[in-house]
């Protein structure tokens, strides 16, 4: 059984009433031709006209520095109790998803009885380390997205491609409430926040359905209601005229307070969860603060938000548009220093500040490596990881309350994970991105504690190529992380960082987990403590290998007194994790599974017995039997849908997992 994938499209119009720097948010849309699927990224870069997602080009690492502008021996003198500039107390999920409204039907399922099993692996990795993951689903699409009770062919969600005029190709969405429901039996399984988009685009007819049935199917799983995406784009985009401004966008922002307080059917926490303003570039945060927007609002506002792409790729996604070509080489290096997040981050070092005021948690709402598809052999590189963990620390450590990375379709080069071309779906698996290992080394770094605070310490005079953060955790320095953007495969640029405490004696041993790849231009089979999600078309979500954690012993002090010193060695390129008061512990137990009693294909299938799907939800699969109905086809166990007993949701302690094998799905109920 296989899902319908929305295609993108990379040029069939033009942009010539848009500067390039107007368009940092789009997403690109449109159906490419079945027979181009088909094209396999084992291809040469020369000759592969295939999806972004699984584009060979490979680019050329950038030449190490050298010793003079790069020291790779150097000490780090840290506190154990909290430094005054840490940041504010950040939540383990600080690291979500924004996933594009128009392809939740690929990423996250066909309906809410047949849930994608992989993206539910890829959860639970994630919430055994820190409890909690948040996800939003909206974007674009969501501005024009109208809740219908039913779609003529039975699907969740249809694209009026025709529909789609406005210079971006943004497509008209009608959605039922089973796309809601699906979201709630995701949630049944693993511990998935949602925020989700309120229509904006028809200010004189509010479509609050969304709101309605989402805190009804929902519940507490709603956690954000977003409205307005990129409200100073819209008058670049025809979406409102040419002298659409911030005020105009506070007046309407009241005319949705004002429709939503009219609509009896919502709570008052429905009408408590409303995030704004989630602009682009045109518009600068202050200018939205200046009309008095979180003042008037204040009772109504759970998030205030931000959207920012550090550059695009628009000119080759859009061609004969104008716009400025990036050019990937020449881009690439530019990914691969700490002063990449710094940039980011400066414009909003006032409204981080502003929101503490206020009480209100200051969230980048969407981003990832570049706009309009991202750049292959950038976004889909090691280097796009170490930037991704680099750029998120950062965030967490100028008192970010939390930042989403986005997934598009199969033309986005910078997903963190892509499921197959429908056509590929029965021999194909996902493909797991560097985003992704970002997401993971950031969500043991914080932990599910929620109490993790995190400094940038300036490591190595400030050197841009190793940056390292502290991480205190209940009023003390649990974690280390140390970065090495440099790729040399002589070993030259291997890192030694002497770390040691002022107020306080280092442990005798320290543990390390290590990111790693050979060179930053490598695109896939990275590893993350020695586990990774393999090469294209190769993950189930589960990762492949054997945890190794490094133990570092730590040495006397050779001044004769003081802490002892312990050497964290970090390869050139990769990431190191330093445990300093023992491993985080698992946050969540594992999942319940039912005896097997629905099967939705009778050939081909395979008995498995439930006691080897008990941890198969996301859990260790090192002592798993799996097996196969095609030869050779045990490499691909575990990939396939989950399809839940009830389609309107599940029923307390009521969950559902699945082995599934080259394309069959199993049935727990």
């Amino acid at each position: 059984m296989t899902n319908r994938v929305l295609r993108i499209s990379l040029a069939l119009f033009s942009l010539s009433l848009l500067h390039v720097e107007h368009v940092r948010g789009v997403t690109i849309y449109k159906q490419i031709a079945q027979t181009q699927l088909a094209m396999e990224a084992q291809a040469t870069s020369a000759n592969y006209t295939g999806p972004a997602a699984y584009s060979p080009v490979v680019l050329n690492a950038p030449p190490p520095p050298g010793p003079s502008a790069f020291p790779t021996q150097f000490p780090l003198t840290l506190t154990k109790a909290v430094p005054a500039n840490a940041s504010i107390p950040q939540n383990g999920s600080f690291f979500g998803f924004s996933v594009e409204m128009s392809v939740v039907n690929q990423v996250l399922g066909k309906n809410a009885s047949v849930l994608q099993v992989p993206f539910l692996n890829l959860m639970a990795n994630l919430q055994q380390r820190c409890g909690r993951i948040n996800v939003r689903v909206g974007g674009n699409t969501q501005e024009t997205a109208t809740l219908v009770p039913s779609t003529p062919d039975g699907k969740i969600l249809e694209k009026d491609l025709q529909g789609a005029t406005n210079p971006t190709q943004t497509p008209p969405l009608v959605f039922t409430p089973e796309l809601l429901y699906m979201l709630r039996n995701i949630s049944s399984l693993v511990n998935v926040r949602w925020h989700l988009g309120v229509p904006f685009n028809d200010t004189s007819n509010f479509r609050l359905a969304i709101a309605e049935q989402g805190q009804q199917i929902l519940g507490d799983y709603l956690i954000g209601l977003q409205v307005g995406n990129e409200p100073d784009l819209y008058a670049a985009h025809l979406h409102r005229p040419p002298t659409y401004q911030p005020s105009d966008y506070f007046n309407e922002f009241g005319q949705m307070i004002a429709a939503m307080k009219a609509d009896t059917s919502l709570s008052d926490r429905t009408r408590q969860l409303l995030i704004g303003p989630s602009i682009q570039i045109l518009w600068t945060p202050e200018q939205v603060w200046n009309t008095g927007f979180v003042d008037a609002y204040t009772d109504h506002l759970s998030f205030l938000s931000v959207e920012r792409y550090p550059t695009d790729n628009c000119a080759v996604a859009f061609p004969g548009s104008g716009g400025q070509i990036n050019d990937p080489q020449t881009t690439f290096p530019t990914f691969l220093t700490h002063q990449s997040g710094l940039t980011l981050v400066q414009p909003y070092l006032n409204s981080t500040a502003f929101a503490r005021s206020k009480g209100k948690p200051f969230m980048m709402f969407e981003t990832n490596t570049a706009s309009c598809g991202g750049f292959p052999g950038i976004s889909d590189s090691f280097g796009a990881a170490l930037w991704g963990l680099d750029y998120a620390l950062q965030m967490a450590a100028v008192d970010f309350g939390g930042a989403l990375f986005h997934v598009g379709g199969q033309s986005v080069a910078y997903n963190p994970f892509t499921p197959p071309p429908t056509n590929q779906s029965t021999f194909h698996q996902w493909t797991v991105g560097p985003i992704y290992y970002s997401a993971l080394v950031m969500a043991e770094a914080l932990g599910p504690t929620n109490t993790s605070q995190v400094m940038d310490l300036q490591a190595n005079n400030n050197n841009n190529f190793s940056p390292a953060y502290g991480i205190w955790e209940n009023g003390a320095l649990a974690r280390v992380v140390l970065i090495n953007f440099v790729s040399d495969p002589s070993g030259a640029s291997e890192i030694n960082v002497a770390l040691s405490l002022t107020d306080a004696n280092m442990p005798d041993t320290v543990q390390v987990k290590y990111l790693l790849a050979p060179s930053v231009s490598q695109k896939g089979n990275f590893t993350w403590a020695n586990q990774t999600f393999g090469d294209n078309f190769s993950s189930d979500g589960r990762p492949v290998g054997t945890e190794v954690i490094k133990p570092v012993t730590c040495t006397p002090n050779p001044a004769g007194s003081g802490s002892p010193i312990c050497t964290i060695s970090v390869p050139a390129p990769g990431a190191a994790l330093v445990f300093l008061t023992g491993l985080t512990e698992t946050a969540v137990a594992a999942s319940t599974t039912f005896a097997t009693t629905v099967y939705t294909q009778t050939k081909n299938t395979a008995r498995v017995d439930p006691t080897e799907l008990a941890t198969s939800n996301g859990h260790s699969g090192a002592s798993l039997k799996l097996g196969s109905t095609s030869s050779g086809g045990t490499k691909n166990s575990g990939a396939g849908s989950v399809r839940l007993g009830a389609r309107r949701g599940l029923g307390a302690g009521v969950v559902a997992v699945v082995a599934a094998v080259t394309g069959w799905f199993v049935v727990i109920a």
